[in-house]
């Protein structure tokens, strides 16, 4: 591997807490790749990304639901840096709405997004992350634990990740991978058509587990934090 220079994964970092990770990796010295189902989302994303350091983002249009779609991915981001260190497996869905009227194609995308989509990012960058001995972080949830009205769906799928994470956590660390997943309580993102106004600076800005992220990257190989909560300091602003 030529080019030294430490490389991540970032899926669904087009926006919210993928787009403030990448920020902070960036500026860190890593190089950036961000998936969207969006070439245009992609594209103009890793543009505004580059303007921090220029060659240090790469837009790719991928859809996590759809294994082949994150083996290419993978196979530009070799062909682009010739390795991966890290990936981000971020990108995921919510829809609310209480069982009576949670429709069937509801269930089916966020668990497919929120779940299959991981186990599918995982499948694709495996080999990739032996060959670095690198690091593979989901962002869940606090939903991922602590259930709630109207979060059939949601939860379901949060609380299936966080079994996957941890399973796979033990899976891998005999091929030298890291696995942790962060699960964020209230974050100001755009996240299921929310949009960030001022009210929101009480709640989990995406850098701050851009943060997270970087800490966890920098955490001493014989040490792991599998699963790390976090929560806003004051609840509903207060």
């Amino acid at each position: 591997m030529a080019d030294h220079i430490r490389t991540a994964l970032i899926t669904g970092g087009s926006k919210g807490i993928g787009y403030g990770v990448a920020e902070v990796l960036i500026k860190q010295g890593i190089k950036v790749a961000i998936t969207s189902r969006s070439s245009v989302a992609a594209e103009l994303a890793a543009a505004k990304l580059n303007e921090i350091k220029p060659g240090y983002a790469l837009g790719v249009a991928a859809d996590v639901r759809d294994l082949a779609s994150q083996q290419r991915a993978v196979a530009m981001i070799a062909q682009q840096w010739e390795r991966l260190d890290y990936v981000i497996a971020n990108a995921g869905v919510g829809h609310f709405a209480p069982i009576q009227e949670l429709t069937p194609e509801q269930w089916q995308e966020t668990i497919d997004i929120n779940l299959t989509g991981v186990f599918n990012t995982a499948k694709a960058t495996i080999d990739e992350l032996k060959k670095t001995e690198g690091y593979f972080i989901t962002i869940a949830s606090l939903a991922g634990t602590n259930f709630f009205e109207k979060g059939a769906a949601y939860n379901a799928s949060k609380f299936g990740l966080v079994g996957f994470s941890q399973a796979i956590m033990l899976d891998l660390r005999s091929d030298g991978i890291k696995v942790s997943t962060i699960m964020p309580g209230s974050v100001a993102t755009e996240f299921a058509n929310h949009q960030p106004s001022e009210k929101d600076a009480w709640k989990i800005q995406p850098e701050d587990i851009g943060h997270i992220v970087y800490d966890l990257l920098k955490m001493h190989p014989r040490t792991l934090p599998s699963k790390v909560e976090v929560r806003p300091t004051k609840p509903g602003g207060r």
